[in-house]
């Protein structure tokens, strides 16, 4: 179409100026907020702690419905609870509901790390690993030496004591130095960090992940994050689109496009390794 401008008047060939204007009045183009009588508004945020529609993961008191190592996992104040230390560390320890496979969903939770060195996840879209598959680690570089307290630095459990909770898949990272809180990163598939936080990443088969957008400065995002205190986690995964956001702010946004590394549905855990406690509460899921 060409348009013809003349002083007072504006003319589509093959449409009247009147057809124009009648046109671009019912698409809005020619309208403003104000000449709309206000009905632009601005969307209501969500209430993190409205739970229409959602099922309660945990209920407060107990590891119903959980299964891991409860040598290590417990409940203290209404919360989730695994600590590692020194004297007992854990190693890289899941525990996993119970409650079936989740598609598509979202979840919430509140989540706080403390002690700097303290790193833990959200397990999802997850599986249990090959108790055969290679794995690296010899324990070579291991601190030496009695604990700071002077009692013997103690060993993780051996793996054969945790292979059946032993997982891979999507995490949603979270660690006590925050280098990582709110990124995409993969368990024992080989992936490793994908989107990283202020990222929207898209991944292709037979290609490496390529940055789509950025959501803000990755040091300027850290600083949404509660260090030693409690955060609100969300995670929305829809189809092959996954995003992470930690007390209101996206953190990261992967679109998984390679069919080959892809997992539509799978397993929801916890994970806790490094040293230091991790404290979890109101844990809640809405398939979709």
């Amino acid at each position: 179409m060409s348009i013809t401008m003349r002083r007072g008047s504006v003319r589509f060939a093959g449409y009247s100026t009147v057809c124009f204007f009648a046109y671009f009045t019912s698409v809005g183009w020619a309208q403003t907020p104000a000449a709309a009588g206000g009905r632009f508004t601005q969307p209501e945020p969500i209430e993190f702690d409205n739970h229409s529609g959602w099922i309660s993961m945990f209920d407060g008191k107990t590891l119903n419905g959980w299964d891991g190592d409860k040598s290590f996992w417990r409940v203290e104040d209404g919360a989730i609870v695994a600590e590692s230390t020194c004297e007992k560390p854990t190693g890289t320890i899941y525990l996993i509901w119970q409650g079936g496979e989740a598609a598509d969903f979202e979840m919430k939770l509140e989540m706080k790390g403390e002690g700097a060195a303290v790193n833990s996840g959200i397990q999802y879209r997850g599986a249990i690993t090959d108790p055969n598959r290679p794995r690296g680690g010899g324990g070579g570089g291991r601190a030496q030496g009695p604990c700071p307290s002077g009692a013997p630095r103690g060993t993780p459990p051996a793996f054969a004591t945790q292979a059946k909770w032993d997982m891979l898949g999507a995490q949603f990272d979270f660690d006590g130095r925050n280098n990582f809180t709110g990124q995409f990163y993969e368990q024992a598939t080989g992936r490793g960090i994908i989107a990283w936080r202020g990222q929207v990443v898209r991944t292709e088969e037979g290609k490496k992940p390529r940055l789509l957008a950025t959501l803000g400065d990755r040091e300027e995002l850290a600083g949404y994050v509660h260090i030693e205190n409690w955060n609100q986690l969300h995670i929305i995964a829809r189809g092959n689109t996954m995003t992470h956001i930690v007390n209101g702010h996206v953190m990261s946004v992967l679109i998984d496009d390679d069919p080959t590394k892809f997992r539509k549905s799978g397993l929801i855990g916890f994970e806790i390794e490094g040293t230091g406690k991790i404290s979890i509460r109101n844990v809640w899921l809405k398939r979709l």
